[in-house]
């Protein structure tokens, strides 16, 4: 019994603590840098689109309007049969160039304003981040050979003064000693 409730307690540890290690993952995934700019983008992207669509509907349309109908999404034409509206429908198969049009204005419009006025200036931002950076690098890499160069330097320096390390050298040395030994010594014989 003390078994099975020592199992239950470490199995509802380990579950708390996934538990615990899930919230904290997720929350880490939240506060990542990653989802907090793609948030901002989406925000800022919503926002930029109703101005592009305003511009396209208030500018672009009734320019391109200007040689028909003020409505670029209007235009259409019919496949099949003569497109008759007959209370309230379209009779025939009508193929809405106009509104694809008014899609593709929109898009390339979008699209130029985020390249020229977002994805340029980052580039050449970064590019000269890079070049900044590999400078840098080339800077450090020279103080590094410079140091060892000092280095190295020191060290001829150290040798040159102390003289060659190897070779022959000369000494005298004076020293006093005594000794006596002698003995007579026995062997007995059986």
């Amino acid at each position: 019994m003390a078994a099975h409730t020592a199992a239950h307690a470490t199995k509802g540890t380990s579950v708390a603590e996934k538990k615990e290690s899930l919230l904290g993952g997720f929350k880490a995934f939240l506060m990542r840098g990653n989802v907090i700019d793609l948030a901002v983008a989406v925000v800022i992207g919503a926002a930029f689109t109703n101005i592009v669509n305003s511009v396209v509907k208030g500018i672009i349309n009734p320019v391109v309007g200007a040689f028909g109908t003020k409505d670029l999404e209007s235009y259409s034409s019919c496949i099949k049969d003569s497109c008759v509206v007959v209370n309230g429908e379209v009779q025939g198969i009508q193929i809405q160039w106009g509104l694809v049009l008014s899609a593709v204005l929109s898009f390339l419009i979008t699209a130029a304003v985020v390249y020229f006025l977002m994805v340029l200036p980052m580039a050449k931002i970064l590019a000269k981040r890079a070049a900044h950076e590999k400078a840098k690098e080339g800077v450090e890499e020279v103080m590094e050979i410079s140091e060892l160069e000092v280095l190295k330097e020191i060290r001829d320096h150290l040798v040159a003064q102390r003289g060659p390390a190897t070779g022959t050298g000369s000494g005298t040395g004076t020293g006093t000693g005594s000794g006596s030994g002698g003995g007579t010594g026995t062997h007995p014989t059986s």
